[in-house]
């Protein structure tokens, strides 16, 4: 695979804020780099729907086709990630936020909490993926994420389907 360009976004009101350090962006970074997607330090952004569509609508603008983001996926007040995420995405792709619950039971029963979302950004061709904010989540959410995002780039692009 050619080296495409990604973008880790960690949602985190208090990571935005310098009062604790992100753990998971890096992990994904690392992950995406380590698969071979061009991938540039993790952008830290506070929680909140305005925020994160913003954010998601800039990193697709710059032609970034695999967007992860991190935090903001569960059940408190400010866990907006998915209401920010559903603005901007034109063609949801539920398959992989239900594996990702799925597959994250392995780790916590906690993971059927996370409301987060997976879709598409049309017309630019981005895949935008919501992952919870911890570690855990993150190092074996990544590696779901990598099993179908170089498919799902090559069909935006006008790839067989083979």
């Amino acid at each position: 695979m050619t080296s495409l360009p990604a973008l880790v976004i960690t949602v985190s009101d208090r990571s935005s804020r310098g009062e604790r350090e992100d753990r998971g962006g890096p992990i994904a970074v690392g992950l995406l780099r380590d698969a071979g997607w061009h991938c540039p330090d993790a952008e830290i952004i506070p929680d909140g729907a305005d925020s994160v569509a913003d954010a998601l609508r800039r990193a697709s603008a710059r032609g970034i086709r695999l967007i992860v983001t991190t935090g903001g996926t569960g059940v408190a007040p400010r866990d907006q990630t998915p209401e920010g995420t559903r603005r901007v995405i034109t063609r949801e792709l539920p398959g992989i936020a239900e594996e990702l619950r799925r597959s994250g039971l392995a780790d916590t029963p906690l993971s059927v909490v996370s409301r987060g979302l997976a879709g598409i950004i049309d017309p630019a061709g981005a895949l935008v993926v919501n992952l919870p904010g911890s570690m855990r989540a993150v190092a074996s959410g990544v590696p779901v994420i990598l099993g179908v995002a170089g498919h799902i780039v090559d069909q935006l692009e006008g790839g067989d389907h083979s």
